[in-house]
């Protein structure tokens, strides 16, 4: 058998040592190896306050806004509690202790109120709604089951109207009965305050679709309404005040179940 020249013909793989390291630097995928070389790296306030003068300018702006903004709160509240002071100075103890009670009842009588309705929600047989202000959630119930969760935004309470024909608005509480149910084809009238509040110019009839594309009516004025594309709500960053906005798929899904006379909780 002829022999066979392994030095010629030996396919195997070699090990091989890597070139020792050099200083040259490499561009990588700078096209330009003879630019200098650069670094990014900032040692100090100094370096990065000259380098960056903008974005240093705008936080100081930033900050000094901030800080205004906190001095006017604080300057509001001193006001306040000062005013408070006087108020309670000019009274008798009689008057004093007569506020403090009145006031101490108040509270305590809509905490039981909210409990109240909160409860008489949760075991009314019928088909109802029943609105969490706290929450943010209104929900589809029926003898204690849960239908369906929906998100809602509940409208800032807010004192309306020019002085002195003043109206106070407020988030609705307790009770309510659900006297119509729109669809976008259905007219609306929005109050004139509500025209007032948005800046716009009043329009005397009614618009369609001004509730959006579902909405219903409770009795007392409350609307529990979607976003709209016409009229004065016609805005997603406003919310009717003493009003409750549902999203549209949500209202368009209940609709169909809903029918006047049904009860609606507010707690």
């Amino acid at each position: 058998m002829p022999g066979i020249d392994r030095g010629e013909h030996d396919l195997t793989p070699q090990m091989t040592t890597p070139p020792p390291p050099t200083d040259e630097w490499d561009p990588g995928r700078r096209k330009d190896a003879e630019r200098m070389r650069t670094d990014r790296r900032r040692i100090g306030w100094t370096a990065f306050r000259h380098s960056y003068p903008g974005l240093i300018v705008t936080m100081a702006i930033a900050v000094a806004i901030f800080l205004a903004a906190d001095a006017w709160l604080l300057l509001r509240q001193r006001r306040y509690h000062r005013e408070t002071a006087d108020l309670r100075a000019s009274m008798t103890d009689v008057e004093r202790k007569r506020s403090d009670a009145l006031l101490a009842q108040e509270e305590n009588r809509l905490k039981v109120m909210v409990a109240l309705f909160k409860r008489q929600a949760k075991v009314d047989a019928t088909l109802h709604l029943s609105v969490s202000l706290d929450s943010g959630v209104m929900y589809l119930e029926r003898d204690g089951a849960l239908l369906r969760e929906m998100p809602i935004t509940v409208g800032p309470e807010r004192r309306v109207g020019t002085s002195p024909d003043t109206l106070h608005i407020a988030s609705p509480r307790g009770k309510r009965t659900v006297e119509r149910i729109l669809s976008e084809d259905d007219a609306w009238q929005a109050p004139r305050w509500v025209y007032q509040d948005r800046g716009i110019a009043p329009v005397e009839s009614g618009l369609k679709g001004a509730l959006g594309p579902a909405a219903i009516t409770l009795d007392g004025g409350t609307v529990i309404y979607s976003l709209p594309s016409v009229g004065p709500l016609n805005d997603s960053t406003y919310v009717m005040p003493g009003a409750i906005r549902v999203r549209a798929s949500d209202l368009k899904a209940i609709a169909p179940n809903l029918r006047p006379g049904v009860a609606v909780y507010f707690y």
